[in-house]
């Protein structure tokens, strides 16, 4: 067993995941909104196997997508963290920086908070060289996050390989960050 990181910035938590949390990661996935750069909303079922898997790669390295609480409310608003991607991807193998978040919490600033914070572990705890992130190409609320965290696209954009060619979220951007140029950021 590892330990577990958990971290806090000014507004949030970010916290392995409580059983209590999957009915809220349920009404996320269920939200047309909030999935619509996805190929499908997810049913309870799906959800529920989603964040007890998240959970256990957690468990098992001591990160990933942690659950994000807001401070003051106590109030699950959803994911941010970090994850090594299972598709064959033009970066694979590699850690991805990711978020979701519910849809009443947009527009304040958690997602990049929450990932700045995750990137801090992946640089300075994980000693990771390089964290990629990647979106369908017109999900430009994602992309807005990735520019605002100084991550820069590569200009590869792919074909996602989990989705079915054609379709209209297949192609996707691949935004990349550095250590040595989050640490050049950062100073």
């Amino acid at each position: 067993m590892v330990d577990v990181i958990e971290l806090e910035t000014d507004r949030l938590k970010m916290r392995q995941w409580k059983k209590d949390d999957r009915s809220l990661f349920a009404a996320l996935n269920a939200d047309p909104a909030v999935m619509e750069y996805f190929p499908a909303i997810l049913d309870k079922t799906e959800s529920n196997a989603m964040a007890k898997k998240i959970q256990h790669l957690i468990s098992r390295r001591g990160w990933g997508f942690w659950a994000v609480e807001e401070k003051n409310s106590h109030a699950f608003i959803g994911f941010v963290g970090l994850h090594v991607p299972t598709a064959e991807l033009p970066c694979s193998p590699c850690v991805e920086i990711g978020w979701r978040l519910m849809r009443e919490f947009w527009g304040k600033g958690f997602a990049t908070e929450a990932a700045t914070a995750a990137l801090q572990v992946a640089f300075e705890q994980l000693v990771i060289d390089e964290v990629f992130a990647f979106s369908p190409v017109g999900n430009t609320r994602s992309r807005a996050v990735m520019e605002r965290l100084h991550m820069e696209n590569t200009q590869q954009n792919f074909e996602h390989p989990a989705i079915s060619k054609g379709h209209r979220l297949c192609e996707h951007v691949l935004y990349m960050v550095s250590r040595e140029s989050w640490n050049d950021w950062r100073k």
